[in-house]
C-alpha cells in the first residue's frame, strides 16, 4: 500500500465516522422530541461542535493530500467527492442541531396526535433509511445502493409538500400554537437532510463511475 493509498484509507474512515455520527444525532433528536427530553436534546447541541472540528479536519485533510500527492483519476474523484461528502454530513448535524433547539423550544410534549398528523414517524424512518444507505454504499462502493436513495427522497417531498396545510387546519385547534409551528420547521429539517443524504448518493456515483448526475434532469 503507497502512502497516498494509507492517507486515503484514512480519510474514508474518518468520513465513515462522522456519517455514523450525525446518524446518532439525528436519533437522538427523534426520541427527545417524543420523550420530551430536553436533557437528551442538549446532548445533540454539545455534539454539533464536535461534528463541526471534524468538518474542519477533513477539509484540512483532503487539502493536503491534494497538495503532496497530486491524485489523478479515480483517487483525484474520490477527494473531490469527500469534500462535498463533508460539507453535506455538516449540514445535516447542522438540521439536527435545528430539530433539537424546536423541542427546546416549548415547554410541554408534542401532542401524540399531533406527530401523527404530520406522519413524523414516517418522515423520520424513511430519513434514516436513506442516511444507512448512504453510509454502505460509501462503504462498499456500492452505486445500486446508492441509486436507492434517491427514490426514498420522493416521499419526503411528498410528507414536507403536505406538512404546510396540515399546519394550516391544525395551528388555530391546537391549545399551543407553537408546537405546530414547531412541528412544521421539524419536518421541513428532515427533508433537507433527505436533500443532504441525495447530495451523498450523487458524490458516491460520482467518484465509482465518474459520472455526474447533478442537474442531469435539467438536460
Amino acid at each position: 500500500m503507497t502512502h497516498l493509498d494509507t492517507e486515503l484509507h484514512l480519510l474514508k474512515e474518518q468520513l465513515i465516522d462522522m456519517q455514523r455520527l450525525v446518524r446518532t444525532q439525528i436519533g437522538k433528536c427523534k426520541n427527545a422530541l417524543l420523550q420530551f427530553d430536553h436533557e437528551l436534546a442538549r446532548e445533540v447541541l454539545d455534539m454539533e461542535r464536535k461534528i463541526n472540528s471534524l468538518e474542519l479536519k477533513t477539509d484540512r485533510d483532503c487539502e493536503n493530500i491534494l497538495a503532496l500527492f497530486n491524485p489523478v483519476a479515480v483517487d483525484l474523484r474520490f477527494i473531490l467527492a469527500a469534500l462535498k461528502i463533508n460539507t453535506n454530513l455538516e449540514r445535516i448535524g447542522d438540521n439536527a442541531e435545528g430539530i433539537a433547539r424546536y423541542v427546546l423550544d416549548v415547554h410541554t410534549p408534542f401532542p401524540e396526535t399531533l406527530i401523527a398528523a404530520y406522519r413524523f414517524d414516517e418522515m423520520y424512518k424513511t430519513a434514516v433509511s436513506m442516511l444507512d444507505d448512504s453510509l454502505e454504499a460509501f462503504i462498499n462502493e456500492d452505486t445500486t445502493l446508492a441509486r436507492d436513495v434517491f427514490a426514498k427522497d420522493d416521499l419526503l417531498d411528498e410528507i414536507n409538500l403536505a406538512a404546510t396545510q396540515t399546519t394550516l387546519q391544525l395551528i388555530g385547534s391546537t391549545p399551543e400554537p407553537l408546537h405546530s409551528l414547531n412541528m412544521l420547521s421539524i419536518i421541513r429539517k428532515l427533508e433537507r437532510v433527505g436533500d443532504q443524504t441525495k447530495n451523498i448518493a450523487e458524490e458516491i456515483i460520482f467518484f465509482v463511475e465518474a459520472k455526474v448526475l447533478k442537474h442531469e434532469s435539467d438536460s
